[in-house]
């Protein structure tokens, strides 16, 4: 099963490619902003940790930042995703190029990631894309993350994490947060993946979106094929920002419930449900409907 089909994701692309009004912020590595692939005409940059230059460009910072912003924002009709290319891409480089990672997604500081979100919100992102693992969390240090996640609550800003590949059971102060949406990494055959991690705030909150040999933009014009929860993020992200470009008046909770709750039931597990993004465009719809009919 393809990751469109996974997730329903086909109907609602053939709808929109997005508004570039609706602004994604990328807390990531930095992004070779000139790739032939790229729909740079909506991509822009905000200083961070790494420079957009990609001068190391098969570092695995910029390597990581390249194949989410390709899931994204490449043009159709290439290898990649290219999920939302009409929409605003801005980069908020969180990661410099020389940190490896090993196969893991690359690590941030509570207070690194804390300051690129103040960052992005500033910039007026509407919503988050975060593919970052947690270093040296300490109370102080995680108390100032949920600051700037809670600022991003108040103003209306959908923010969508990676859960992280550890296969760990638990939660970290940035995916147990209320205003949070953890995404699970699923194989293609609609099954959690066995290293993506997993606990109650995440089944609860959170979404599984596809994360098993995923194909996006790599260096040097060829295509590269990951997996793990960096590679379902932006799937959710894009989801979001294609569902606020056809409903642009709907608030973020509205989004963001019709996105978690589109499945019926209560949730008392901890793997959350697959994302269905056609499912949620519907309930958008409906919800819609019914507001002009009063």
């Amino acid at each position: 099963m393809t990751p469109f089909e996974l997730i329903r994701l086909a109907p609602l692309m053939e709808r929109t490619s997005g508004r570039p009004e609706i602004v994604i912020g990328l807390i990531d590595g930095p992004v070779i902003m000139h790739h032939p692939e790229l729909a740079s005409q909506h991509i822009r940059e905000i200083a961070g940790n790494g420079s957009g230059s990609c001068n190391q460009g098969d570092s695995a910072a910029c390597l990581h930042g390249l194949f989410v912003a390709g899931i994204l924002s490449a043009k159709r009709g290439s290898t990649a995703p290219a999920i939302c290319p009409n929409c605003t891409l801005l980069v908020r480089p969180i990661f410099v190029e020389t940190k490896a990672t090993n196969g893991e997604m690359p690590s941030a500081t509570p207070e690194e990631l804390a300051q690129a979100i103040l960052d992005c919100l500033d910039a007026k992102a509407r919503v988050l894309n975060v593919s970052a693992a947690i270093a040296q969390p300490a109370i102080k240090s995680e108390r100032v993350l949920e600051e700037a996640l809670g600022q991003a609550a108040r103003s209306g800003v959908i923010v969508i994490v990676a859960a992280g590949n550890q296969a760990t059971l638990g939660s970290t102060a940035i995916t147990r947060h209320s205003w949070v949406i953890p995404v699970v990494a699923y194989d293609q055959q609609g099954k959690p993946m066995n290293h993506s991690n997993l606990g109650s705030s995440i089944g609860r909150r959170g979404l599984g979106a596809p994360g098993d040999g995923i194909t996006s933009l790599g260096a040097e014009g060829k295509p590269l094929t990951l997996g793990g929860t960096s590679a379902a993020a932006p799937f959710v992200t894009g989801t979001v920002a294609l569902l606020w470009s056809e409903f642009p008046r709907s608030s973020a909770a509205d989004v963001k419930l019709a996105v978690t709750q589109s499945h019926s039931g209560r949730r008392n597990t901890v793997v959350p449900p697959l994302l269905d993004a056609w499912m949620s465009y519907q309930s958008l719809s409906n919800g819609n409907r019914k507001q002009k009919i009063r």
